[in-house]
């Protein structure tokens, strides 16, 4: 668990820890933002005697929700347990709050969900979206393009993968890191240890190399998956290392060939970021 970091939301203080690879947010801190309460426990507490579906996620959690949990929080007095909850978890609390300072979150999460309808709708729409998101953020054109396309060989593999019984998501991480390992020598979590990385997307980092070479792989392993059809978690992590191996073969002889080593450290953190990362 990595200690307690600072959100700032219109010059307000949001507490937030990871926890399982996620946010969590202090909830006192997002009812204080949202309403200037001076007792946001008090008004937590009133608010779930309104909102019974609310109260009702609290404590038990749902379908979709994971209930809020007490973490360890870094307060002025010391380490604490406060009451957390995750992205998800905070939005379904905006939603219930009755404040003119809510409105604007509510009014986005309206936006973002009349979008996600329209990308069920038109699936053309999703991957405008997502190349306009990558322009915004400053990549080249040539980068968004090899990205856009690694994105539909890997969805193409995982459904390659889903009709040859693999089901689980960590089923699918495993078979990734088997491709990964056997394309470029390292799994992801070593490979972003090299990018200086955390918790970002690996392949959002990646140069056109390592996103040319990683497509190489899936598509391979895509390849032979039609036409050896293996059934299981099991034949496929065989064939995972063997589509890999494609790859890494062509980015050894590509290494020799250059002189130059595949798997950079280059990235695409801003600059600032990069520099607080090597303090």
């Amino acid at each position: 668990m990595e200690k307690t970091k600072i959100a700032i939301f219109k010059g307000k203080k949001v507490r937030k820890i990871l926890f399982q690879k996620e946010w969590w947010f202090v909830i006192n801190d997002v009812i204080e933002m949202l309403t200037d309460s001076g007792d946001p426990a008090q008004y937590f507490k009133r608010l779930k005697e309104r909102d019974e579906e609310l109260a009702k996620i609290v404590d038990k959690g749902g379908v979709q929700f994971v209930p809020p949990l007490m973490l360890v929080v870094e307060t002025a007095g010391g380490k604490q347990k406060m009451y957390c909850w995750n992205t998800e978890g905070i939005f379904r609390l905006v939603q219930s709050i009755p404040s003119p300072k809510a409105e604007p979150f509510k009014r986005w999460l309206a936006r973002v969900g009349y979008e996600r309808v329209q990308e069920i709708e038109n699936p053309e729409l999703a991957t405008k979206r997502t190349r306009m998101l990558y322009k915004l953020k400053g990549y080249p054109d040539s980068w968004i393009e090899k990205r856009m396309r690694g994105i539909e060989v890997r969805e193409t593999l995982t459904d390659q993968w889903q009709k040859h019984e693999v089901k689980l998501q960590k089923e699918y991480e495993i078979l990734t890191a088997e491709i990964a390992r056997a394309t470029f020598g390292l799994t992801p979590s070593q490979h972003k240890k090299v990018k200086g990385l955390k918790r970002e997307n690996l392949r959002d980092h990646m140069n056109d190399l390592e996103l040319i070479f990683s497509m190489l792989g899936e598509a391979a392993t895509t390849e032979i998956v039609r036409n050896e059809h293996p059934l299981g978690f099991v034949k496929n992590k065989k064939v995972a290392k063997r589509g890999g191996g494609v790859a890494g073969l062509a980015r050894k002889k590509m290494e020799i060939e250059t002189g130059k080593k595949v798997v950079s450290k280059e990235n695409y953190l801003p600059l600032i970021k990069r520099k607080k990362r090597l303090k």
